[in-house]
């Protein structure tokens, strides 16, 4: 697995880097992704360490943060976005783009699909079901490192509230603390609300706990508009926070 590993990382290096260009925007889009894939890919394995998983199992999860934007580059290449709305799931596209390559076909079958299933789910709206405790396991270890990088990225795009409002019906779902279709943000104070619900689906406490510690939940919260209904739902998110950080995560581990 060590040389596989290697092998895996010295191209996604240069496909990554095969992207530059002297445009500007296009080369500050790529690089936010690269760093992103490197911080992801060290997070997975952090994380799967704190889990008490295997080498074998930590080497898995590293390569799940290694691909899990893969698809990303070819993405904005072809729209000009990352916006899968716009254009296409960057998931199901990375997964096209591993298809290409040599390197999956070298782990086992049950391996592979692994990796395939914490790919294609990592940017849901919620993981697909399954009856395999291992595949929910990666999914899970995978949206945690993805959430986690992506409270650093977006933290310097904060804006104070612009009046444009939240929609009513993103305001009652985090006041329940549910989930919305990410598909329907309307206004950049909805993009933000979808933000903190992220909170109510990380999946560990080692995750929450950094999210907490760095402060993302506050800053967002202190960029929104401040209205009674709003702090209903706040309160309750911070509850929730302090509850889920004051436990252990525990596990089933299975070879």
């Amino acid at each position: 697995m060590e040389e596989l590993l290697r092998e895996m990382h010295a191209w996604m290096r240069d496909y990554m880097k095969s992207f530059y260009t002297e445009d500007a925007e296009i080369q500050q889009a790529i690089r936010m992704k690269e760093v992103h894939t490197g911080y992801v890919t060290a997070i997975a394995k952090d994380l799967a360490k704190h889990l008490g998983l295997t080498g074998h199992d930590a080497d898995l999860a590293e390569i799940m943060g290694l691909f899990h934007d893969v698809g990303r580059f070819r993405q904005f290449t072809l729209y000009r976005t990352f916006n899968d709305a716009e254009s296409e799931d960057h998931a199901a596209l990375g997964l096209k783009v591993l298809a290409e390559l040599p390197f999956l076909p070298r782990l086992s079958p049950e391996d592979a699909e692994l990796v395939r299933f914490a790919i294609l789910n990592h940017n849901k709206k919620e993981i697909a079901p399954t009856e395999d405790a291992r595949q929910l396991l990666f999914a899970r270890l995978l949206r945690d490192a993805d959430k986690l990088d992506i409270f650093r990225v977006l933290r310097p795009f904060l804006a104070p509230p612009d009046g444009s409002g939240i929609s009513p019906d993103f305001l009652e779902k985090f006041i329940a603390g549910e989930q919305v279709d990410y598909t329907k943000i309307r206004t950049l104070e909805d993009r933000k609300l979808v933000r903190l619900m992220w909170v109510y689906d990380v999946n560990f406490s080692w995750t929450l706990r950094r999210i907490r510690e760095r402060g993302y939940i506050r800053d967002i919260i202190a960029h929104l508009p401040e209205t009674p209904r709003l702090e209903l739902g706040v309160q309750r998110l911070l509850t929730y926070v302090e509850e889920k950080c004051a436990k252990e995560d525990k596990i089933e581990i299975k070879k």
